[in-house]
């Protein structure tokens, strides 16, 4: 019996266990989030044209017609509905002992009854039936497939751990049309999320209009078009350049969007950011700027350039006459109790050159611009306390005096800061982007499009537990809730965007409902595969980075180990060694294979007689470095002999980098004297993430690790260096002759800060090694 085997039983074992011993058939009530207590029963209940719900209220009325709306889109049928009556086949009963957004439902192949204290409860038991219901209830157009439309027996009680499950979704650095904007939201309603933070203002765009400042939108919501290279790497626009590139909300498309996310149960909040991230709105109304500024204020296609660190001034009453302005209108769209004012990463250059702002911090006693931008978020909080609301913010604002009652957003590393503001009594919210930020690659980086830093998996949002063992135990009473963030830097279609949030949202919706001790892997991505089905009849883009093979290759005395891992434990990974494509007769990966030469291994995962994930090509290079060891403790440096070319990603895990910019030196033991005419070293250049080559390479060579002498040293110009684009370099560096060395130094001399003219003036830069090649 191989593993693969094992597991299945053993998971059929444990499904049976948890389910009860009913017919196999019952097995598949898989669900996510997990409810809290589930047992199958017998048969199933069928829908059709005769199906009546009876609810209690116009309230339970609205609820019930969502699904009503679905069977009439997808099926040839419009169930029936009764208010007030007591008799029908799927029945609303108010059970005030039920916690709320609590559920039960009792499931028979007679009827359907549903408890629940409010309305948010009988709406999730409806978003629990629904997931049951086969997948084209998600057809937007009555189907021509033959559906059974039944649900099996069953008795659900539920009820959420958590009461924010929240979304943050950015429409500022890419704006997501409306259309595709509800639709994410009805996927969001399916695994009862119920916060929708909405980023509305930014650098990059100002996305609602404030009918007081027309130009907001006029101005603020366009910026020029730099859709040809990736965000990082984008350059500021040029007075009198056409800004074709943004859009926005109207008031009434924000009323739309509001009521949509209601009747879905989501609380929609909006974000106006400040002081930071304002150049949208500078660039509208540029006399809010500190008069320090004197540049040309335009929308940020990117990063910014030295535009990045503009700041509304905080000495200028006029800005603060400006922000009542908008929190009036803000407030009257939004029934939201919330309105979170940003307050993260605000440069405080201007603010120390600013007169005005030199002057407010003298003239209220401040003892630095950081608490100036306490002073600024406490006087506009204040105002949004007036109008009845209640205020959200990043946890930077616990940098100096938090306003009174703001909810704090954990966000730098695993959103630590946030229990400063715990430790004061202040509620919080755990976003942290080490584990949340669905902008980082969700697999493989080989296979995923282009984006910021490292990996967060399917499987790292799943496992995260944001209660850790040494807060104190107030902390916990304090926590909110959690949410995933969805930047938008990287997206340029909605599409990009609905890749990057599914399904990793499924695991974000199972961290917030479902109790720790609850929680089991497989059995979620059981219930994973149905909801994916779901979004498959919905047309929404998702990623099946959960399918793809991670490799790992390391040098060990003499041989390449590599190891092939996949976040699925239900997958197989197949693989060939002689270049052909893997099929599901290849031979069966079970433990790290070894590799002594030049090679190229070919792998997948499968699973039900097909390949599930892309094909993963794994091209081993030998040379005379190959598999050698870099003398040292720094576990990065082994990539730089293990045969495998780095990607242009360069948190692929292929590429070693140092912290140091000044000068970095390791040296290979080819454990034997060898005769050497070049060495190769694999470099990658990421401009808009100051990545560039170094500004010198020295190889100096020994026999016995002591005594070495310089075999060829190079050096790059600023022209050389400053390249802009994204791609490998070979450094090769030809000896001045032919010699013969067991090891081999390389010493390497940083290229110091960025020049003014480039993307991030300034700037401390890196370079990344990915590959020694020695001929």
């Amino acid at each position: 019996m191989n593993k693969y085997t094992i597991i299945f039983v053993s998971l059929l074992s444990f499904t049976l266990t948890v389910y009860g011993n009913n017919d196999l058939a019952h097995t598949a009530i898989s669900l996510v989030p997990r409810p809290s207590q589930l047992a199958p029963g017998n048969g199933d209940y069928v829908f059709s044209a005769q199906t009546v719900f009876a609810v209690e209220n116009k309230e339970q009325a609205e609820v019930a017609n969502e699904l009503i709306g679905q069977f009439t889109r997808s099926a040839r049928f419009t169930p029936g509905l009764k208010v007030g009556g007591k008799k029908g086949d799927i029945r609303f009963v108010t059970d005030a002992s039920l916690k709320d957004e609590a559920y039960s439902l009792n499931v028979s192949s007679n009827e359907i009854l549903i408890k629940a204290a409010d309305c948010r409860g009988f709406f999730y038991a409806l978003q629990t039936i629904r997931q049951l219901l086969p997948p084209a209830i998600e057809n937007s157009n009555v189907t021509d497939e033959d559906v059974d439309w039944k649900i099996p027996a069953v008795a659900i009680t539920d009820e959420p751990r958590f009461s924010y499950r929240g979304l943050m979704l950015d429409v500022a650095r890419f704006f997501m049309p409306k259309e595709n904007l509800l639709r994410i939201i009805d996927c969001m309603a399916m695994l009862k999320i119920n916060k929708l933070h909405f980023h509305l203002t930014d650098d990059n765009g100002w996305r609602i209009e404030i009918k007081k400042y027309p130009r907001l939108t006029e101005i603020g919501a366009w910026r020029a078009d730099r859709t040809d290279v990736p965000f990082p790497l984008r350059r500021n626009a040029r007075p009198g350049e056409p800004t074709p590139i943004g859009g926005f909300y109207t008031q009434e498309d924000i009323k739309e969007i509001v009521a949509y996310a209601a009747k879905h149960q989501i609380e929609v909040i909006p974000e106006i950011e400040m002081p930071a991230h304002c150049t949208a709105a500078l660039a509208s109304y540029p006399q809010f700027a500190c008069p320090v500024v004197n540049k040309f204020i335009s929308v940020l296609p990117g990063m910014g350039e030295d535009n990045g660190g503009m700041v509304f001034c905080a000495g200028n009453d006029s800005v603060f006459t400006f922000f009542r302005d908008v929190i009036d209108e803000v407030a009257a769209l939004f029934p939201s109790r919330y309105i979170h004012l940003g307050g993260d990463e605000a440069a405080k250059a201007y603010w120390k050159k600013c007169p005005l702002c030199q002057a407010r911090i003298k003239k209220e006693h401040l003892a630095h611009e950081e608490e100036l931008q306490s002073y600024f978020m406490n006087r506009v909080a204040g105002y949004v306390r007036s109008k009845g609301k209640e205020i959200i913010g990043w946890d930077e604002l616990t940098n100096s005096k938090l306003p009174e009652g703001a909810i704090i957003c954990g966000w730098r590393g695993f959103g630590q800061a946030a229990l400063k503001a715990a430790a004061q009594g202040h509620l919080f919210i755990m976003t942290p982007a080490r584990v949340m930020y669905l902008i980082r690659y969700q697999g493989p980086q080989w296979f995923e499009p282009q984006t910021y830093f490292g990996n967060i998996t399917l499987k790292d949002v799943y496992e995260y537990e944001p209660i850790q063992q040494d807060w104190k135990p107030e902390y916990a009473s304090l926590l909110m809730g959690i949410q995933a963030s969805m930047w938008t830097e990287f997206c340029d279609k909605p599409s990009d965007v609905e890749y990057q949030l599914f399904p990793r949202l499924a695991a974000l919706a199972e961290v917030a409902w479902v109790q720790p001790e609850q929680k089991d892997w497989p059995l979620f991505l059981k219930a994973l595969d149905n909801y994916t089905a779901h979004l498959e009849k919905k047309r929404v883009i998702f990623a099946r980075s959960m399918y793809n093979i991670q490799h790992t290759v390391t040098p060990e005395k003499g041989v390449l180990r590599v190891r092939l891992e996949c976040i699925r434990p239900d997958v197989e990974i197949r693989y060939t060694v002689d270049g052909s494509e893997p099929t599901e007769t290849s031979m069966l990966y079970t433990h790290p294979l070894t590799v002594k030469d030049s090679r190229t291994i070919n792998c997948a995962t499968f699973g039900a007689g097909r390949q599930l994930g892309k094909t993963l090509a794994l091209p081993v290079k030998w040379n005379k470095a190959t598999a050698k060891p870099i003398l040292g403790d720094k576990p990065n440096e082994r990539v730089l002999t293990n045969g495998i070319r780095g990607s242009r990603k360069h948190t692929d895990f292929e590429w070693c980098g140092w912290p140091e910019n000044d000068s970095v030196t390791f040296t290979i033991d080819l454990q034997k004297e060898e005769k050497m005419k070049a060495v190769t070293i694999g470099c990658i250049t990421n401009y808009g993430m100051s990545i560039h080559k170094p500004g010198s390479v020295s190889i100096t060579v020994s026999n016995d690790n002591e005594h070495f002498v310089s075999a060829k040293e190079i050096n790059f110009t600023p022209e050389e260096i400053f390249r802009e684009g994204s791609y490998v370099d070979d450094l090769l560096i030809n000896l001045e002759e032919e010699v013969s060395a067991r090891y081999v130094r390389v010493t390497t001399k940083g290229a110091g800060c960025c020049p003014a003219q480039h993307v991030h003036p300034g700037q401390n830069t890196r370079f990344y090694f990915d590959e020694i090649i020695i001929e």
